[in-house]
């Protein structure tokens, strides 16, 4: 079970880093994709600001090269090596879950990136 508090909370459910207390986006809906880089300003509950510099989530396509890789290699281990299909059948099963998660996948990126800059704060949390 995740806890708030912790930083596996915050990129899961893409929540202020800060405090937890909100979503940092518009639609916390990844599929909703004319709303997929949509982000709140502020979090509402302790005001902090998710855009801590012009461009900053640019860093964040570095974290979804890794992220798509994981993504990738599950997909593999689960097609070859548990189900045992081909290699051609494999490569059709990495290719389609990297494009149908991939709105999941820059969501997780964007938030795994932001919190590698913030820290849960619990006097932020209990104000809010």
């Amino acid at each position: 079970m995740l806890k708030k508090g912790t930083k596996l909370y915050s990129i899961l459910t893409g929540s202020c880093p800060k405090c937890h207390s909100e979503s940092m986006y518009e639609n916390p809906n990844p599929y909703n994709i004319t709303q997929l880089f949509k982000m709140n300003e502020r979090c509402s509950h302790c005001h902090t600001k998710y855009k801590i510099e012009p461009s900053f989530f640019y860093g964040s396509m570095y974290v979804s090269y890794a992220v798509g890789i994981a993504f990738a290699v599950a997909a593999f281990v689960i097609s070859f090596l548990f189900i045992g299909t081909d290699l051609k059948t494999s490569f059709i099963a990495i290719v389609s879950t990297l494009v149908l998660f991939l709105p999941v996948i820059i969501r997780l990126s964007r938030n795994i990136w932001i919190n590698l800059f913030m820290k849960y704060d619990k006097n932020l949390a209990k104000e809010a």
